[in-house]
């Protein structure tokens, strides 16, 4: 089935001759010769280890010379060379990369052939709710292209997976129809094996001569050369099975004579295939050569002595104001508790005191929003500088520096992101959004997006998801994939060289409704019982020393605590130090439709504006804020001029013409929004894209509410800025 598989890809898509391919054809690089090179040794050579390499290369290639509409159909073919290799989980990994590539285009055959690959290897991992969701995609397609003998290909699978839930007269129906459907001389083996998936089931149940006779019909109709020759030794033993079975033991001999012999032959081909170690081999390959870049690495480190004062100065900075900030909301967050417990002892007081309490977590969220909102500016600095000064080819005794200011600089702004996030879900202003989503590709996509951190930790991580449980609902996916993302990132974080499990469980069922029980449990380090009463409270984390050790902010849990209470559930705990630790939920959805897609994730592309020079006006009152961004335009080669006011920028905008305006929201007299306004009474078309170390009290639709186009939040992410300008200004010049 795989040697096929692959070749109808190639009938698709390049019509290889590869009959008269020679490894020194003279020809220029590029992404097709490479993977012509590749399928050759696979196909003809079976030399799987220069296929890898071959691809590889086409990659590679693909990526340095931008051919992104070439990267799919790569990862396409590498996807199926370790198919052939039956490195399963590989091969997935590729084919989701390819999927996801060919998601922008229009529905292609080879989107459905990697549809159909991806079902065949969940097919193969026993995930059949998975592979039928894929089959049926690829169905889709391959109807709506009119490729009707494509289409038997996914059959033979729906066949299979009838056969192995023991299902077999539907099975048999569905071969029966496949033969009788297929005139086509390319899907021969098709037929093939169909008759041979019939002979099998007769097996099953002892019916020797009809099985005899189906396997008969699949041997004449097999071809005798070297592609169809595995498939021929698997009739032909199947045959001396069969024959041995209804006690026709001369019959049985003869045959298997003839797969003896066929075996024999096949060994002498193949002494230059690929051997069991030779994934392997190239997997160590590339690990040695990144620990001679990190030896080398090392050896300059060691020869480096002294410190950029300027770098210094930063870190110290970085790590003072974390410092002080976390020993603030440290201090606040026992006082509330203080607060809390004195409440209970004092009930006559209940009613003064629950003010007072009140009004200290209004201070407090109010404090944490300012003290976050207020540190964006200074952030925005330190990133932005460390940004500009990585584009400007630092010496490499200075490179790891910045790095580390990079990491620090990221680190801190997700920590503000955490304090503004409980402030948010403690205003009691969050929506629960009602949409079709598919439970099952939401946590294998969750699965994978952790895989690096699972081998960085050494982890044998366990998905458990009920088959019996239907893969569309309706619900919050967001909200969801937040708790389980930090879920399993602390049990990951806490279980270092141990065992990960994410378990979901039907509990109830009804025609219209679902309700589902997910668990995360790990065997690591635990929880002492006499912490387990504040696990979910702000920056807790169980002890000073485990702070020290893994690290974190301590907020994951009472984020994960506050969702799951907003859809209206609760999360138990059960733990014990050395033991490891399990937290469980339930939730209740609606069922939704089968054939809802899921919502594509948005992909930041890296694009440049149009040969048209650009001219950008700034509105920006802090100095360094100006120079951050005048320096982002200027490595566009994009020309701006930066006014420090609501005001002037008005009356500049009266007389002088840009394509594109950046406007910050706290500006000092008029402020960003009500300068907006006014610009739109005179001009409603011009691009306004409003630049704001966003608070609490604020959000994107009430900004874009007084006519801004678009929101960019400081610190600026570099990628999303570009994103974002290139966007308006081409769209400005398509006008």
């Amino acid at each position: 089935m795989k040697s096929y598989l692959f070749a109808f890809f190639f009938i698709c898509t390049f019509s290889y001759s590869q009959a008269i391919l020679k490894e020194n054809t003279q020809l220029n690089d590029s992404v097709d010769y490479y993977l012509e090179i590749a399928t050759f040794n696979k196909e003809d050579k079976h030399s799987y280890n220069r296929a890898i390499v071959y691809t590889e290369k086409a990659i590679e290639f693909a990526k340095n010379k931008k051919l992104a509409h070439k990267l799919p159909d790569c990862y396409l073919i590498l996807g199926n060379i370790y198919c052939d290799l039956e490195k399963t989980d590989t091969a997935i990994e590729n084919f989701i990369r390819s999927i996801n590539l060919y998601k922008e285009k229009e529905p292609t055959s080879n989107l459905a052939l990697t549809y159909y690959s991806l079902g065949k290897c969940y097919l193969e991992k026993n995930q059949v709710e998975l592979s039928e969701v894929y089959f049926k995609k690829a169905s889709e397609i391959y109807e709506s292209l009119n490729f009707n003998d494509a289409i038997q290909l996914i059959n033979i699978q729906k066949g299979i997976i009838q056969k192995n839930k023991k299902n077999y007269n539907k099975a048999i129906a569905i071969f029966s129809s496949i033969i009788n459907s297929i005139n086509n001389d390319t899907f021969t083996e098709t037929k093939v094996e169909a008759y041979y998936q019939i002979g099998e089931i007769e097996i099953i149940n002892k019916k020797y001569e009809v099985a005899i006779e189906n396997f008969n019909q699949a041997l004449a109709l097999n071809k005798e050369n070297l592609k169809n020759v595995q498939l021929k030794k698997k009739i032909l033993k199947q045959l001396s099975h069969t024959y041995k079975l209804n006690k026709d033991y001369a019959k049985s001999q003869e045959f298997l004579e003839q797969y003896v012999a066929i075996a024999d032959s096949l060994g002498n081909y193949y002494n230059h295939s690929l051997t069991e170690d030779t994934f392997d081999k190239i997997q160590f390959e590339k690990q040695l050569k990144t620990i001679e870049q990190l030896d080398k690495d090392k050896k300059i480190q060691q020869r480096s002595l002294r410190f950029n004062k300027l770098i210094s100065i930063l870190s110290i900075a970085l790590i003072s104001i974390l410092s002080l900030l976390s020993l603030s909301l440290f201090k606040n967050n026992k006082i509330r508790i203080s607060t809390n417990k004195l409440l209970k002892e004092k009930n006559k007081e209940l009613t003064i005191e629950k003010n007072k309490a009140e009004r200290a977590s209004k201070a407090r969220a109010e404090f944490l929003a300012t003290v976050s909102h207020e540190l964006r500016t200074p952030l925005n600095a330190i990133n932005g500088i460390t940004y500009l000064l990585l584009n400007e080819k630092p010496k490499a005794t200075q490179l790891n520096y910045l790095k580390s200011l990079e990491f620090s600089g990221k680190y801190l702004l997700a920590f503000i992101n955490d304090i503004l996030e409980i402030n948010r879900l403690e205003s009691d202003k969050v929506l629960v959004e009602k949409i079709n989503f598919n439970l099952i590709e939401l946590i294998e996509n969750i699965r994978i997006s952790f895989n690096e951190f699972i081998e960085e930790n050494n982890i044998t991580f366990h998905l458990e998801i009920d088959k019996t449980i239907s893969p569309t609902i309706i619900g919050d996916p967001t909200k969801i994939s937040q708790i389980i993302i930090n879920l399993v990132n602390n049990a990951i974080k806490f279980s270092k060289n141990g065992d990960v499990w994410l378990i979901i469980k039907k509990k109830t069922e009804s025609d219209t409704d679902i309700e589902l029980s997910f668990e995360v449990r790990d065997n690591g380090i635990g929880i002492p019982k006499d912490k387990q009463a504040t696990i979910f409270e702000s920056f807790s984390q169980g002890s000073v020393e485990v702070n020290r050790t893994y690290g974190g902010t301590g907020l994951g849990l009472s984020i994960v605590k506050k969702i799951v209470e907003i859809l209206g559930s609760e999360i138990y705990l059960d733990s014990d130090t050395n033991k490891g630790t399990s937290l469980q939920f339930d939730l209740a959805f609606k069922k939704g439709t089968e054939d809802t897609e899921t919502v594509p994730q948005i992909t930041i592309k890296e694009t440049s504006p149009t040969a048209k020079q650009k001219r950008i006006l700034l509105v920006e009152d802090n100095k360094i804020n100006q120079m951050i961004t005048q320096k982002m335009l200027e490595q566009k080669g994009i020309p701006s001029f930066t006014i420090d006011n609501g005001e002037e920028a008005i009356e500049h905008l009266k007389t002088n013409d840009y394509d594109l305006v950046l406007m910050d929201v706290h500006l000092p007299g008029i402020n960003g929004t009500e300068a907006t306004q006014e610009i739109r009474k005179f001009n409603p078309t011009i691009p306004i894209i409003a630049l704001t170390a966003i608070s609490l009290n604020e959000n994107r639709e009430m900004l874009l509410s007084y006519g801004m186009n678009e929101v960019i939040m400081k610190p600026f992410v570099p990628e999303e800025f570009y994103e974002i300008l290139f966007r308006f200004l081409n769209t400005n010049t398509e006008e």
